[in-house]
């Protein structure tokens, strides 16, 4: 395959897709991002959608068997392999914010950690690229983030939100108010930058030690890859649960508990 070659070139209609990404948005968007990556995200999120609306319509039918469908399956399976990937980040979420916050919050933490972890370990797949190596889409995963930790501090404390960035000594608000309203803007960039870095380091190594010996001596390289792309997942869903932790809580729980980032560091 070409350089910018990848499977999703052989089913048809891609081309004329990227082309017409070229006319309408130039050679790239942002960061200068090519339009064949921007074509390769939006089929990715196809991908994504169609598998969604399988897992609704199996929901159904689950649903529709009463308690039998609460029975785990004796064998291997998609659902068991789901329910286990979604049993951990409930797990990891519970130690950060509690069992009750963390049942709210595991379907906005829970899909995007599917999200980039289907993104990430697409890119072990050689003729793939992984979503997650170019900054639109990882800016996209972090603003969604952003957003929701102030909607959600604000719903949970209101003005008090707002208040609560200034600080306590009325005469320091202005200067601590910016530097919170930076530190908090700094968030999403940073989540951006750290999951794209990783994709691309780990995709380059990948590509390299293909092109050069492409039989048995790039396993374990994928191997690796493999643990970069989990770590980066748990990483990103790790934070953004510690952000999201860290608006909601009440100052009376601040005060007698330690803060949520001192219980993150403890997984």
């Amino acid at each position: 395959m070409g350089e910018h070659e990848t499977w999703f070139h052989l089913l048809p209609g891609l081309r004329s897709f990227e082309q017409l990404l070229s006319h309408k948005l130039g050679d790239g968007l942002l960061m200068g991002t090519p339009t064949h990556s921007l074509a390769h995200v939006w089929m990715t999120l196809f991908i994504l959608l169609v598998l969604v609306v399988l897992g609704v319509l199996y929901r159904r039918k689950m649903s529709a068997l009463g308690d039998q469908a609460l029975v785990p399956s004796s064998r291997f399976s998609v659902r068991a392999l789901v329910e286990g990937i979604a049993g951990y980040f409930l797990d990891m979420m519970s130690g950060v914010m509690g069992r009750k916050a963390a049942r709210h919050f595991l379907p906005l933490i829970a899909g995007l950690g599917f999200f980039i972890l289907f993104s990430n370990l697409a890119g072990l797949i050689p003729g793939f690229l992984p979503p997650t190596d170019v900054l639109e889409t990882t800016v996209a995963a972090g603003l969604i983030v952003f957003f929701a930790t102030h909607i959600y501090g604000l719903k949970a404390h209101g003005w008090a939100y707002i208040k609560h960035l200034m600080g306590p000594v009325w005469w320091l608000a202005p200067l601590l108010f910016v530097i919170e309203i930076i530190s908090h803007l700094a968030r999403p960039m940073s989540l951006a930058l750290r999951l794209m870095g990783n994709m691309v380091g780990d995709h380059v190594v990948l590509t390299i030690f293909l092109g050069l010996v492409p039989i048995l001596v790039p396993i374990p390289v994928m191997l690796l890859g493999v643990i970069v792309c989990l770590v980066q997942t748990m990483v990103f869903c790790l934070l953004s649960t510690v952000y999201i932790a860290m608006a909601i809580e009440d100052e009376e729980e601040s005060e007698e508990e330690s803060p949520a980032e001192d219980r993150a560091a403890t997984h």
